[in-house]
């Protein structure tokens, strides 16, 4: 789904992170992989779960010279591929299919049994994805009544119900069984409704804003960016990365040969454009070769 994109173990992924702060890359989100899910997504805040036994170890071999951001969500972990804990009453009709409601209230709670298990295992930011309404000032009581009130929240803030996560789904398994994300992820077409979810993260504690995906979504961050003074995160997404794969490997066979120069001034178009609407913050599949080309 995603070609020169890869799952690591965990040693497979400290020898990664190497290469990545030689090429210049300090920090890193991960997204975790379970060996089993269940319907509650419970080894998303187990202890030994996988993305709390990578944390510690990248904390025990780099210390405060790697920033380690974790994703927060629940749809890795769930049998039925949701952000959320599904209400037992969602119907099935034949005419809409699956018709699925989230407890919201019950999800957000998850969240920050989540966001806590990582912090404990020393992650320096927390991300959470699940786009439920109340989640960061959920997750920020959490942290803070537990003693961890500098670990930092980056709230997905501007979440939209995107078709250019295909990709990534498919390479992480974290696609739906069912119906779809529109209930709880935001309408692509509604610009105003970003700004008062950004602001309504900032007001609940978030210390860094995002807008998903970041491409399509120029104007967003641009608007995002002249309204609000904290950090603003932009998620260069794995649609937006296909597609400058399959751009390159449609192109015409005189250019193959020039196919590494074309991918990296592609690349560096994409990511320039996202930073001139305004990002701080850029989250790319092409850290390690973006920093190697602007060193």
């Amino acid at each position: 789904a995603m070609p020169g994109v890869f799952r690591f173990s965990q040693d497979e992924l400290l020898k990664e992170i190497e290469q990545l702060k030689r090429s210049g890359v300090s920090s890193v989100i991960l997204f975790g992989l379970p060996g089993e899910k269940d319907d509650a997504g419970r080894q998303a805040y187990s202890e030994n779960g996988v993305i709390q036994k990578v944390v510690r170890a990248l904390k025990k071999n780099f210390g405060d010279e790697l920033a380690v951001i974790t994703d927060v969500c629940l749809c890795g972990y769930t049998k039925h591929g949701h952000c959320g804990v599904i209400k037992k009453s969602h119907k099935v009709t034949k005419s809409q299919g699956h018709q699925i409601k989230i407890d919201n209230n019950k999800t957000i709670n998850i969240l920050a049994k989540i966001a806590l298990s990582h912090a404990r295992a020393g992650a320096d930011i927390v991300a959470p994805s699940a786009m439920m309404d109340g989640q960061v000032a959920a997750i920020r009581e959490g942290l803070d009544k537990n003693g961890f009130g500098d670990t930092a929240i980056m709230g997905y803030s501007a979440k939209f119900a995107s078709n250019f996560y295909g990709p990534f789904r498919e390479a992480a398994g974290s696609g739906m069984k069912f119906g779809d994300r529109k209930s709880y992820q935001m309408d692509f077409r509604n610009s105003d409704e970003a700004l008062r979810e950004i602001e309504a993260d900032i007001q609940e504690g978030a210390d860094i804003v995002m807008v998903k995906p970041a491409l399509a979504y120029l104007d967003i961050i641009a608007r995002a960016k002249e309204k609000f003074s904290v950090p603003l995160a932009a998620f260069n997404v794995s649609g937006e990365y296909a597609m400058v794969r399959t751009y390159l490997k449609m192109s015409p066979s005189h250019q193959v040969t020039k196919s590494p120069e074309m991918e990296k001034q592609l690349v560096l178009e994409i990511l320039t454009a996202i930073k001139r609407a305004g990002a701080d913050i850029i989250i790319t599949y092409w850290a390690k070769d973006a920093a190697k080309w602007l060193k």
